[in-house]
């Protein structure tokens, strides 16, 4: 019997990358992974190791300045892992195999102040930029109002569309219809694919510090059944579609944040359908462990946990307090690439 990463596979998950490492996605790779994502936490980790100064330093001799060097490197490392798992969507036909691209996440920087129709038209512009000429690249864009307005033009031009920072189903099923409006507008539906990417562990973290009276059954659960809750309803909505390809859900942010928790707490609860991104530490914690995992995505908490999560947590206040927490984490950690990529110019500088 299989254990570890591979018994997840075995069991019908779809194990993508948060990392685009090249070194990481080989030998991941050969473990079973069939696709990643990127963000600029992981671009800039990547900096930091020295592995690319070489390709700074030819990107600065080319006059670039810091924001097209944090995306041309972002470019070039997600193209080497998409030929790295291009087979992959080759041989399903485009059901797997991607590299998700994050659009610029300052288009959500509270100080840039702009208009919900200013992000919308700018997310239209840079997907259909960073798509063009892709055939496995997903363009992330987030759930936030610009994100969300963006969608039905961007799945009308044929974008292969991976909606990131969900939180709760009033999100999901916004960018669920607006997707949908949209790629029913194209010339074929054959190559249409789109992933919702649910954040889990940030939702216990939320319930940890606001609603402190669930009891210790239910306190930890209220990712785990938001996550398998949008995956039921997501599988009924798409049920009678009739598409070739499926539109599935990523169960995202699975590395635990407790550190009185099982690290493979929410590697096992997803286990057995659609996708799961998991930190290169949950995954290394998942192989170590030498467990046997077992399908569980539909498998629910007894009720009363389901009834006494229903009745203690508000979803809308935590959609707000996430959201507002999201998007200073989605535009810091860009903020932050840069200027590293400003202190390596200073120190990769010929003398």
């Amino acid at each position: 019997m299989s254990r570890g990463l591979r018994s997840l596979i075995d069991c019908g998950t779809k194990l993508w990358l948060d990392s685009i490492d090249p070194d990481f996605v080989r030998i991941n790779r050969s473990r079973g992974a069939t696709g990643a994502t990127s963000n600029p936490i992981i671009i800039a980790d990547l900096i930091k190791t020295g592995r690319f100064d070489q390709q700074l330093s030819s990107f600065i001799e080319k006059g670039l300045d810091d924001e097209g060097i944090a995306w041309l490197l972002t470019d070039m490392l997600v193209r080497e892992a998409q030929e790295v798992f291009r087979p992959v969507w080759e041989a399903t036909k485009g059901d797997d195999g991607y590299v998700s691209f994050e659009l610029d996440p300052l288009l959500e920087d509270p100080e840039r102040k702009l208009s919900v129709a200013e992000r919308a038209r700018k997310y239209i512009e840079l997907g259909k930029k960073w798509s063009h000429g892709h055939a496995n690249r997903m363009i992330k864009v987030p759930a936030t109002e610009g994100g969300i307005q963006a969608l039905e033009e961007l799945a009308a031009a044929g974008v292969t569309l991976n909606v990131t920072l969900i939180f709760t189903a009033r999100q999901y099923r916004q960018a669920r219809e607006a997707i949908w409006r949209g790629a029913q507008t194209r010339a074929s539906l054959d190559e249409f694919k789109s992933v919702y990417s649910i954040f889990v562990s940030r939702e216990d973290v939320y319930t940890a510090k606001h609603v402190p009276q669930l009891s210790p059954q239910a306190q930890g659960q209220v990712g785990v059944v938001v996550a398998k809750r949008i995956w039921q309803e997501n599988n009924e909505f798409w049920a009678n579609k009739k598409l070739r390809l499926k539109q599935e859900i990523v169960f995202a942010s699975t590395g635990t944040k407790d550190p009185k928790d099982d690290p493979t707490k929410y590697v096992k609860a997803f286990a057995g359908s659609d996708i799961e991104t998991n930190p290169p530490a949950t995954n290394e914690a998942v192989e170590a462990s030498g467990i046997t995992i077992q399908r569980a995505v539909d498998i629910m908490p007894p009720a009363e946990v389901l009834d006494e999560i229903d009745r203690l947590v508000n979803m809308q206040m935590l959609e707000d307090t996430l959201m507002r927490e999201g998007v200073v984490k989605f535009a810091d950690p860009h903020k932050a690439l840069l200027a590293l990529i400003a202190e390596k110019r200073a120190a990769l500088k010929p003398a």
